[in-house]
């Protein structure tokens, strides 16, 4: 049996949500009208009341025993289903392509065909998979905006996912485009839709994939991916995220930079990491922290990055040798659109490399998965961390962290998460091996991972539910124009003033690797609240909210509802 070393920080039972910000003018004259049977009652006078508190620290449940395929790679699609995927070169999964008969031709080799899975569509209601056939080492890359892309992870070759059904079960539309990079390379959506691709292994540029299929591919050269690149190559998956003025920010290693992607300059140099490498595979977790757009100066955002944890540059190389040091515990903030700006420095409730970390509808933030010893890599962690930590971003320094309830499976290397529409978690994979292994053995000490697993955060607390609202989708605007108002039609029956209620819009990642690629949020304020209709200005521009589906929530001090997809542009 495994002992797994678990963190010593008390599970504080008071999980206190994050207070917001001062409103607008115009929010804080709006007044509420209130009709019978309008599902939201008048309010007091007009003060923003406190979050609800909650002693709840969450709940784990298998949600089905069997994926078949270990989930290395997952996005969450605006059909509710999720799409995981592993590499085709591990050999056998646990099920098999269907229909039966229904193999790939194994590339290089005559006559020899693969007749198992390694990627599947999994359906978040009802937990049922269904196999996809995937031709190679898939890397995703997809472009929410309306159609998606696959860009593969060794070979280079382009597909597209559009959910064809054949016989009941699913396959990909293959595309002639190439992009031009090979594996380990990070995708961020830039304001007009495009794709912006970054590195990958020995891969010292960047390139923009354009929206037409008809892109010339053509890759940019970026000394600072060389510059950054250690013995150890603790730059691969770099975190990178779209500013509101049209920027890039960009870390690889410890150093991080602000560039304009159109030019490939560096507009300027940010303070040095200390302590060790973020990236791949000394992998940290990494998240924007979410965009609170003014009524007032829509367009003027600080936009702050989270960087937590990671591992000693040599991490890799010592554990190849059977020792695994321990991970990094310092989690850094800084606010990017700010010149001269400089990290600020806290401390994660215990040391952690290659979790996920992951915004949550209230606009908290999950920290899960991962070890506290060792680095990213085939057996090269140790220790595996259970119990995931909330981290409310408005709370003071020194008072953001909260331990949640832990787990009892190991989500080590290969693992993946995501925030699915009702709230709860979605966690699955964990693979360190270079193949297939189900048992504890002599050199198996972490089986295969298949177990697909539900966390239920603590705003879902069931004590909570009568302060949750409920969205009435079929009245509510999903369609969005950049700075325009949209409504939003709720059941609530507490009394509340607009400044009570905020709007949250979150851009589903792609996860791969400890890093939720294109992970974005949008908080909004309700402009005015009438007959349980919600009055609610879109971001801005496309700097702010890249084009694409989201999944929009209404919070009502702290508690959210479930989510709705919209698609702005």
């Amino acid at each position: 049996m495994t002992t797994m070393e678990e963190d010593n920080s008390p599970a504080i039972p008071t999980v206190e949500m994050s207070k917001s910000k001062s409103k607008s003018n115009f929010q804080r004259e709006a007044k509420m009208e209130v009709m019978e049977g309008s599902g939201v009652n008048k309010g007091g006078n007009g003060v923003k009341k406190p979050n609800f508190e909650t002693k709840y620290l969450g709940e784990w449940k298998i949600d089905n025993p069997n994926s078949g395929v270990s989930s290395m790679q997952l996005q969450l699609l605006p059909n509710n289903k999720v799409i995981m995927f592993d590499a085709t070169s591990l050999g056998p999964s646990n099920i098999q392509l269907q229909p039966a008969g229904n193999c790939r031709p194994i590339p290089n080799k005559t006559d020899e065909y693969d007749c198992w899975a390694h990627a599947v569509e999994y359906d978040i209601e009802t937990s049922k998979v269904r196999t996809l056939k995937a031709f190679n080492k898939c890397m995703v890359l997809i472009r929410r905006s309306g159609s998606r892309w696959n860009l593969n992870k060794h070979r280079r070759v382009s597909r597209r996912w559009k959910g064809r059904q054949t016989n009941g079960y699913m396959r990909w539309l293959r595309l002639d485009r190439k992009p031009c990079f090979t594996r380990w390379l990070f995708k961020m959506k830039l304001e007009d839709g495009s794709f912006i691709l970054f590195g990958g292994r020995r891969e010292f540029s960047y390139e923009i994939v354009q929206t037409t299929l008809n892109y010339q591919s053509k890759k940019i050269d970026f000394p600072f991916l060389k510059e950054t690149t250690d013995k150890y190559e603790n730059n691969l998956y770099p975190f990178a995220y779209l500013l509101p003025d049209t920027t890039v920010f960009l870390l690889a290693n410890n150093r991080s930079i602000i560039m304009d992607p159109k030019s490939g300059k560096i507009i300027r140099e940010l303070p040095v990491l200390p302590n060790g490498s973020r990236n791949y595979p000394a992998s940290a977790m990494s998240a924007l922290l979410p965009l609170k757009i003014s009524g007032d100066t829509p367009d003027l955002l600080d936009a702050e990055v989270l960087v937590c944890g990671g591992a000693k540059p040599d991490g890799m190389e010592i554990a190849g040798k059977g020792r695994f040091i321990p991970a990094l515990q310092d989690c850094n903030r800084i606010v990017a659109t700010k010149p001269g700006a400089k990290w600020e420095v806290d401390q994660l409730p215990a040391r952690r490399v290659m979790g996920d970390m992951l915004i949550l509808p209230n606009a908290d933030l999950l920290i899960l998965n991962g070890a506290m010893d060792g680095v990213a890599g085939w057996n090269m962690a140790e220790t595996p961390i259970l119990t995931p930590h909330v981290y409310s971003p408005d709370k003071p320094l020194g008072q953001r962290f909260k331990a949640m309830n832990p787990s009892t499976i190991p989500r080590m290397y290969h693992s993946s998460s995501a925030v699915l529409p009702d709230g709860k978690i979605l966690v699955a994979g964990s693979n360190t091996n270079p193949m297939y292994l189900y048992k504890v053995g002599p050199k198996v000490k972490y089986p295969t991972e298949l177990r697909v697993e539900k966390f239920t955060p603590y705003y879902l607390d069931p004590a909570l539910d009568a302060h949750r609202p409920e969205i009435t989708e079929a009245a509510s605007d999903n369609k969005l124009s950049y700075g325009q108002r949209f409504n939003v039609v709720i059941k609530l029956n507490d009394e509340v003033e607009p400044e009570d209620i905020k709007v949250t819009m979150l851009a589903p990642p792609f996860t791969t690797h400890g890093y939720s690629q294109n992970q974005r949020m949008l908080v909004l304020d309700a402009v005015d609240v009438v007959n349980g209709q919600l009055t609610v200005v879109a971001p801005p521009s496309g700097a702010v909210a890249p084009p694409g589906y989201y999944l929009l929530f209404v919070v009502h001090r702290g508690v959210p509802s479930r989510g709705i997809w919209v698609q702005i542009q």
